[in-house]
């Protein structure tokens, strides 16, 4: 179990991405818009620069929604590898069976 510290950081993250994500688009368009000019374009990346680090996507953690561990997690699940297949071994998950060959 991860600590729940951790874990709130993560959400925390999660909703500060969602707050500034309007904006943050609108910002990266305008700086990689060719259209503008090199002033405005220039503009445009100091003020995404200026949003706060923690409103960037790539800074939120996929983690287990059981154990909050932040390795080992399947996206289509939202689950880490061991507690996906405790789940799947107890038959609770539809259409995920044992592989034998």
């Amino acid at each position: 179990m991860a600590k729940k510290s951790v874990i709130n950081r993560n959400e925390k993250r999660k909703e500060t991405v969602k707050k500034f994500a309007a904006k943050r688009k609108q910002l990266q368009e305008a700086a990689n818009s060719q259209a503008l000019s090199a002033e405005e374009r220039f503009e445009a990346r100091l003020k995404l620069q200026k949003l706060p680090r923690n409103s960037s996507p790539v800074r939120v953690r996929n983690r287990c929604a059981l154990t909050g561990r932040p390795r080992g997690v399947f996206r289509k699940f939202g689950l880490a590898r061991g507690k996906l297949r405790d789940i799947a071994m107890r038959g609770e998950i539809p259409g995920v069976i044992k592989a034998s060959w």
